[in-house]
């Protein structure tokens, strides 16, 4: 409760500044916050000088600091459908991130971050839940300048990644521990493109302080470009990404796990339209068996902005692939790779592999600080003779005993409100109810989920 209480005055005595948006334009990767604008601002106070700090008096070397703090309180019953001991209370989380970006010239940075992740009460805490102390992200910048015609960046060390819609490769912002690589990254960015290479080892994620160390065993690499201005579409992206790791576990496949995506994504806005239709397709193999999976889905929604309220229709649908038949030498599971952890909202339940599912929404518009949102998802496996996974693919139950597809309805409401750039927050609700394949292989109770979250950027 103190924290909680020292929260908010804080938040009060910060937000009492009243910045404009531009000094609160915080980027999901934070290494891509840019505050050089400071080098010309005459009028100074503590917030500017945590912001700009010139190093030796020159314009390009300086350092900035910043950070993020959250809390969560969730209950949830019945959850994983009542195979999971019961939470009377519900837990707390929080999670705290602090960084400096060291920039000394136009060609060489460094940018450090730490993350503190607690949960408070809850049962049997993953380390995804509850990691003390870890350097969540160190590397080093090398480039030829922001202005040159091509601008290229070599980028090496622990670094966070994220591409696209965040279907495949995420900084995983819902859950309590942010995921992290090790690796080189180079950047190339010439007029409308935008491309990226990279070698990686994912960073797993442990309970102790500073033991989240450098893991051979998962290999990450691939590249990803997004074009702009493209005529009729707008805005595509292409992509291949790579995988390789020592022990996978699928319903009817487990072993040495060597996968390959290639992937493209339309998206953009048309007046009040907006869309986002992505497809990828998976091969390789996993033990002694070949891999053929794949992925498509459309998200679309169209604001009324002449209404009262300005609603918002949206309606996503997503096809995953699932293994078609047991016991053979093929693999149609689908594999998210690193998605967002909350795939289909905070709860949390269900992950993107063997699935069919349709999720329309309605999202009203109080003002541009306060929005409220209803929305609903109806689960179906793809096949029959494959499971149902977590985020992470994570086996929640197996295919073999039921011939039933229906998983279960999802229905949610969630308020947000953002008075400023540097305050969030949000309130919400879900209902999933378990359909006539969990009723069949599991106790298949619904679950009830309810959470508040308080989060402060500086």
């Amino acid at each position: 409760m103190k924290q909680v209480i020292g929260l908010i005055l804080a938040l009060l005595y910060i937000t009492s500044f009243g910045y404009g948006q531009k000094m609160g334009d915080f980027k999901l990767l934070r290494y891509n916050d840019d505050y050089r604008f400071l080098a010309s601002d005459t009028s100074r106070d503590w917030y500017k000088d945590i912001k700009y700090q010139s190093l030796g008096g020159k314009r390009n070397s300086f350092v900035s600091f910043g950070a993020d703090v959250r809390f969560q309180y969730f209950y949830i019953k019945n959850e994983n459908f009542k195979d999971e001991p019961r939470d009377h209370d519900g837990y707390v989380l929080n999670r705290l991130l602090v960084h400096s970006d060291v920039h000394l010239g136009k060609h060489i940075r460094a940018f450090a971050q730490l993350q503190s992740s607690g949960a408070g009460s809850r049962l049997s805490p993953s380390p995804v839940d509850d990691n003390p102390l870890e350097l969540h992200q160190a590397f080093v910048d090398v480039s030829n300048g922001p202005t040159a015609p091509l601008r290229l960046t070599l980028r090496a060390g622990r670094q966070e990644l994220a591409y696209g819609s965040q279907r495949l490769v995420s900084v995983r912002e819902g859950p309590n521990n942010r995921q992290s690589f090790d690796g080189i990254t180079l950047l190339a960015g010439w007029k409308h493109v935008q491309a990226d290479f990279f070698a990686s080892h994912y960073v797993a994620a442990r309970k102790g302080i500073f033991d989240d160390k450098f893991n051979g065993s998962t290999h990450f690499w691939g590249s990803y470009w997004t074009l702009q201005q493209v005529p009729f579409v707008r805005h595509v992206d292409v992509y291949y990404l790579g995988l390789q790791r020592p022990a996978a576990s699928f319903s009817n496949a487990q072993g040495k796990e060597t996968r390959h995506s290639i992937g493209t994504r339309l998206f953009g806005s048309a007046g009040n339209w907006r869309y986002d239709a992505e497809a990828v397709y998976q091969f390789g193999s996993i033990d002694q068996s070949t891999i053929s999976a794949w992925t498509a889905s459309l998200n679309s929604s169209y604001r009324f902005k002449h209404f009262p309220l300005q609603p918002e229709l949206g309606c996503k649908t997503e096809f995953i692939s699932g293994d078609r038949r047991a016991g053979d030498d093929k693999l149609q599971t689908f594999n998210p790779l690193f998605p967002r952890g909350g795939y289909f909202g905070l709860a949390s339940v269900i992950g993107p592999s063997n699935l069919f599912d349709i999720h329309p929404s309605v999202t009203l518009n109080f003002s541009s600080k306060l929005a409220w949102n209803f929305d609903s998802d109806f689960f179906w496996r793809y096949s029959v003779e494959d499971g149902i996974y977590g985020p992470s693919t994570a086996m929640l139950y197996a295919g073999k005993g039921s011939l039933q597809k229906h998983i279960g309805n999802q229905f949610a409401t969630d308020i947000v409100f953002a008075p400023n750039p540097f305050l969030y927050f949000r309130a919400e609700f879900t209902w999933l109810k378990a359909g006539s394949y969990l009723q069949e292989i599991g106790r298949g109770n619904d679950i009830l989920f309810a959470g508040v979250t308080t989060q402060l950027k500086l």
